[in-house]
């Protein structure tokens, strides 16, 4: 089964490399066994996520239900033939991960299909928890490596970046989630009137949990700072972004951080890295 097993991780790889050039990016300087456990995560939640996001033509609650099944069916049984559940369920069992965290993910990625408008921020919360701040979580307990008292230590910041990733991703897709998906997350815009009082107010928070998540990575072991800031201070270029551009401009356009800016950046997180100054 050994082949098919590097079969299943390269399946991984293959899905983050093709949905997400600046996570590849990131995750290519961690070492090799962690690489593919943090590949592992990602095709598994960008499945679930393509489900709820891009299914439409099928009976995505089905989809979905079968994906959760199946998932439950390779822990239980050791495989699938879903090569990206068998790599997740291998990870998830390496990595002992909480039954609740996968079930939290889940639970979030269901909302998607029933759920359009998030009126309160306590709902949104929620979403968010099991959207991105679980999926946080996962990959720090791979960049601990089983160290219970330090991901202990680490688990809110992990989870404040993990919130931080998906609001900023809200933000600037806000025009495909409302009129592609007919959903709002964010309570406080108005799509026929989105201000720049608004777009401060989400940046602000946004900016809160850059902060409280960066005190996290200064203290991950070894090539995982590197990785995880990599992505960190991507993801602060794109915010920044956002927060130069009008309100008005970002419901309808989407705004990216250009490839020569992301080279800088790498260059950037590397100095700093060798330096010791993350």
């Amino acid at each position: 089964m050994n082949v098919y097993n590097e079969i299943a991780f390269k399946t991984s790889k293959l899905i983050t490399k093709r949905y997400s050039t600046s996570f590849s990016i990131a995750v290519s300087y961690l070492p090799s066994e962690m690489r593919n456990s943090i590949y592992s995560i990602y095709g598994f939640v960008r499945l679930a996520d393509e489900i709820v996001d891009s299914f439409d033509d099928v009976d995505q609650e089905l989809i979905l239900n079968d994906f959760e099944s199946d998932y439950y069916k390779a822990l239980a049984n050791g495989i699938s033939m879903n090569p990206v559940l068998q790599a997740f369920a291998i990870t998830v069992q390496k990595y002992q991960f909480p039954e609740h965290l996968v079930d939290s993910f889940l639970k979030s990625m269901k909302a998607d299909l029933s759920k359009q408008i998030y009126d309160n921020n306590s709902d949104l919360d929620n979403y968010i928890h099991g959207s991105a701040n679980v999926v946080g979580l996962m990959c720090l307990l791979v960049f601990l490596e089983g160290d219970k008292v330090k991901f202990k230590e680490l688990e809110a910041s992990a989870m404040k970046l993990g919130a931080a990733f998906q609001k900023v991703n809200f933000l600037r897709d806000l025009k495909a989630d409302a009129h592609g998906l007919n959903r709002l997350y964010f309570p406080e815009v108005d799509m026929d009137n989105f201000t720049e009082k608004a777009k401060r107010t989400l940046i602000n928070n946004i900016e809160s949990d850059f902060n409280e998540a960066e005190k996290g990575i200064k203290e991950l072991p070894g090539k995982s700072k590197l990785a995880v800031y990599i992505a960190f201070i991507y993801y602060k270029q794109l915010l920044h972004k956002l927060e130069v551009t009008p309100a008005n401009k970002i419901i309808e356009s989407r705004i990216r951080v250009q490839d020569s800016m992301k080279f800088m950046l790498l260059a950037k997180a590397y100095m700093k890295y060798k330096l010791n100054t993350i």
